[in-house]
């Protein structure tokens, strides 16, 4: 939202006046001084006109988990149990998912209130790295790391997967990078090389990577630097 429209709605002051009083250095955001009226702000952002608080800033939550087998990746499960039941936080409820696993996969997972970083983090365009290990019934074969690299079309989306990473580890055992997240992708990828995958585990995303000692159902906030750097 526009600097402008907070300030205009403040005791229903019109745009004209909110000009002028952003101009004149009246208004604070975040403590800093702003005189442009277009200044973009959010819901996590204070602002202040002649020391009256406008806006008391929401606030912003970044946490990391290692998520277990079994807990469903989502907020509300009539059935099962969820990744929100395992955290411990008042504002919890202001919760979405990052990036989903699902029920029987596990590793890392991120939850946020805000949209913009998770729309960031997990867009397609902007290609943030993820890494998972992967363990399959059937022996891989070698030509699944071209056919990986190639990409898979995807008749019910209609869509081709973006180039992805296949490292073979072992003979049923590898690690696979993704720069997208479509619904069971890599499933349906081994899928296309005839196999079926038994164990899905997700080591990283972006910069982010699973600390060891975070162990399964634990989690923890991201430091700034952190949530930052993603």
């Amino acid at each position: 939202m526009k600097l402008d429209r907070v300030i205009a709605k403040h005791r229903s002051l019109g745009r004209g006046e909110a000009h002028r009083l952003i101009a004149a250095g009246r208004v604070l955001v975040d403590g800093q001084i702003i005189t442009g009226n277009q200044h973009e702000v959010d819901r996590f952002t204070r602002v202040e006109l002649d020391a009256v608080t406008v806006q008391q800033p929401e606030r912003a939550l970044y946490l990391m988990m290692h998520k277990p087998a079994g807990v469903v990746s989502a907020t509300v499960d009539a059935e099962h149990r969820t990744v929100l039941d395992l955290i411990d936080d008042p504002d919890k409820q202001t919760l979405h998912i990052a990036g989903r696993l699902d029920r029987w996969s596990t590793g890392l997972l991120l939850l946020t209130n805000d949209g913009r970083w998770s729309k960031l983090l997990m867009d397609a365009a902007s290609k943030v790295p993820k890494i998972y290990v992967v363990e399959t019934a059937e022996m891989i074969s070698p030509d699944a790391v071209a056919a990986f690299a190639h990409g898979f079309h995807f008749a019910t989306e209609n869509v081709t997967t973006l180039p992805a990473e296949l490292v073979l580890l072992s003979a049923c055992h590898a690690q696979v990078t993704l720069y997208e997240g479509r619904h069971h992708q890599i499933k349906r990828m081994f899928g296309r090389v005839g196999n079926l995958v038994t164990a899905l585990h997700r080591e990283s995303i972006g910069k982010l990577r699973l600390p060891e000692e975070l162990k399964p159902g634990m989690w923890r906030a991201l430091t700034i630097e952190e949530w930052q750097t993603v």
